[in-house]
């Protein structure tokens, strides 16, 4: 199924390819600040319309995610990063998604605090 996803002003826009199965909350240091659900999905089944100046980049700890949201309005709306496999990754917030009511999914619990 194909899903549209946005920051809130809509400088950020992103088209992703998948089935929303396995959404995950973690409780690591930025994800339970941000309050992010997130969605792993094969970088190559994202397209983003979206020029890269509208976004920023942080990283922290051993900078292998690159936290990326709106320079406008600050709305985190993914994170890229290689899986072990060496398969790249985008870490969709779920909560950008178009017509997705996040509150009817699964979403399992990750413990990112003890890792």
């Amino acid at each position: 199924m194909l899903y549209r996803g946005s920051c809130h002003c809509g400088d950020v826009k992103f088209d992703a390819q998948g089935d929303l199965q396995g959404v995950m909350a973690c409780n690591c240091s930025i994800c339970r600040r941000k309050g992010a659900l997130l969605w792993f999905v094969p970088r190559a089944h994202v397209t983003f319309s979206t020029p890269d100046d509208n976004l920023a980049t942080y990283t922290f700890n051993q900078h292998t995610i690159r936290h990326r949201f709106c320079k406008r309005c600050g709305i985190h709306t993914f994170a890229e990063a290689t899986h072990p496999n060496g398969t790249e990754m985008v870490c969709i917030n779920v909560r950008c998604l178009e017509d997705v009511d996040p509150d009817v999914l699964p979403v399992t619990h990750y413990d990112g605090r003890s890792r």
